[in-house]
């Protein structure tokens, strides 16, 4: 059927669209179900909800993904009609009772949730499927090749490098750091990062306190041209679209599949013409992952790794408690200038980024093995790695004069200790929590100054922490979740 578009400009994050009801009757239409939109030879996929007093009868009301990628104007005719439930929830039934998928039966799964032929709770029976049965190596390197196939890529010539943490860890901020000093010595590093899921910031959302990170792929190229390297936010390139949707509904049900950890990971490197890919895997109490798991993971890396013809290094790294003293987008920047700058660094951000890039280096062959971490450090201390990190900054539309400014928010409540004590454990998970309770990432200068570390003897009246807010509520709100869970926060022995 012909509707005509009205656009509403709502935001649903994925293809919505409405119409009235008499319209969705007529058509034998319900709530949740799928229609296929057409403008000439462009079609997209889309979930139906009904409406009446803000549409007329013949009239189809779009979200903004659905005008963007049919390129809609108000007034636009398009035609409208049902589409049937794709042969891909089969598959995932199939996958719930723990059956081997194929390679072209994983590929019509990631096919489908890239065109958004899968609604929501669909691919929500895909992930825990994945999650409660496994996928062994070949399963696993067919979807990352899956993923890859339905999404974007960057044709990048030169050693292309790239570092990736599994996350988990609240501050521990080094990528700026890392990709600053190696991209001095030739390195390409096309930086690309998702937003913050369950953490208090991502590189992208740290970056964007003082430049950009939205850019198109020529954009991307043009900053690579000029820098070596670049930190932009991946979400509006389609490297891998389908991990996108997927990363976000795991959010929701709090899933993380093994994997699916490695396809997203693995997937956006290859997207971006990485050659040479350092994983850095965080374990320890309170971490994603525990040694064995790690080590597990590190096997799985490797494995993965060598099919897809890259050279791959991984890191297993102390991730018991929070790296820097900043959590949050302002407070974690304000960290890698000091570290830069060469300001009263947190000595254990500054000491993990130089092993880092040390490692990197040496697996590029920039160095001899052995001498990566001296390099290393020879860049940051020498200011050549700031010197990179401002050049990249500006090409990113930022200007280095608002370091000076950045500022953690207005409204803020410090927490001291009551008795002489030591501190035995920082718990990660809890503090990001608590930093998102303040509103991290989306309030940039929200978030946790850490004035000490586990381990450390702390006297009467010292302080401990102080949270940061940009208004009254948030910080009320946030000492409540303190009050409740304080004990968990900071454990004292």
């Amino acid at each position: 059927m012909k509707l005509k578009v009205k656009i509403l400009k709502f935001l649903a994050g994925r293809p919505v669209c409405m119409i009235h009801e008499k319209t969705a009757e007529q058509m034998s239409l319900h709530v949740g179900d799928r229609v296929s939109i057409k403008k000439r030879d462009k079609k997209i996929i889309s979930i139906i909800d009904t409406a009446s007093g803000i549409i007329n009868p013949y009239e189809i009301a779009v979200s903004n993904t659905i005008v963007e990628n049919l390129k809609l104007k108000k007034g636009d005719a398009v035609n409208v009609e049902i589409t049937s439930r794709p042969q891909s929830i089969h598959l995932i039934r199939e996958k719930l009772k723990g059956k081997e998928l194929k390679k072209a039966e994983i590929e019509e799964i990631i096919n489908d949730i890239s065109r958004n032929a899968l609604t929501e709770p669909e691919i929500a029976f895909f992930i825990s499927a994945v999650y409660n049965k496994g996928m062994s190596l070949n399963e696993t390197k067919n979807l990352i090749q899956a993923m890859v196939q339905t999404g974007s890529q960057i044709k990048l010539r030169g050693k292309v490098a790239d570092k990736h943490s599994i996350g988990g860890v609240a501050g521990n901020r080094t990528t700026p750091i890392i990709v600053s000093i190696c991209s001095t010595v030739g390195l390409i590093m096309p930086k690309t990062s998702s937003r913050a899921i369950t953490s208090a910031a991502g590189t992208a959302d740290t970056i964007e306190t003082i430049a950009k990170v939205d850019f198109s792929i020529k954009e991307i190229k043009n900053i690579l041209k000029k820098t070596n390297a670049c930190f932009v936010w991946g979400g509006a390139l389609k490297l891998a679209p389908a991990d996108d949707k997927i990363i976000k509904i795991g959010r929701i049900i709090k899933i993380d599949a093994t994997a699916q950890l490695l396809a997203s990971i693995l997937s956006k490197k290859i997207s971006v013409d990485s050659k040479y890919v350092l994983i850095d895997i965080p374990y320890g109490k309170s971490a994603k992952v525990t040694k064995r798991q790690a080590e597990k993971l590190k096997i799985k890396f490797l494995k993965l790794g060598k099919k897809f013809g890259l050279k791959i290094g991984v890191i297993l790294t102390d991730g018991s408690q929070p790296i820097g003293n900043g959590v949050g987008p302002v407070l974690e920047m304000i960290d890698v200038i000091k570290v830069l700058q060469r300001q009263n660094p947190p000595k254990d951000l500054e000491e993990k980024s130089i092993m880092l890039a040390g490692k990197l280096l040496e697996m590029t062959g920039k160095v001899k093995k052995g001498n990566g971490i001296k390099l290393a450090t020879q860049i940051l201390y020498s200011g050549k790695a700031l010197k990179k990190f401002e050049q990249i900054i500006k090409v990113q539309k930022g200007k280095v004069e608002n370091f000076k400014k950045l500022k953690p928010g207005k409204y803020n409540h410090i927490i001291k200790t009551k008795r002489k004590t030591k501190i035995k454990h920082i718990n990660n998970k809890l503090i990001n929590s608590l930093a998102r309770q303040l509103g991290c990432p989306e309030d940039k200068s929200a978030g946790i100054y850490l004035y000490k570390k586990a381990n450390q003897t702390v006297e009467k009246g010292d302080k401990i922490l102080t949270i940061y807010a940009t208004s009254k509520e948030k910080l009320e709100h946030a000492k409540k979740f303190y009050n409740k869970n304080k004990k968990e926060i900071v454990e004292f022995g």
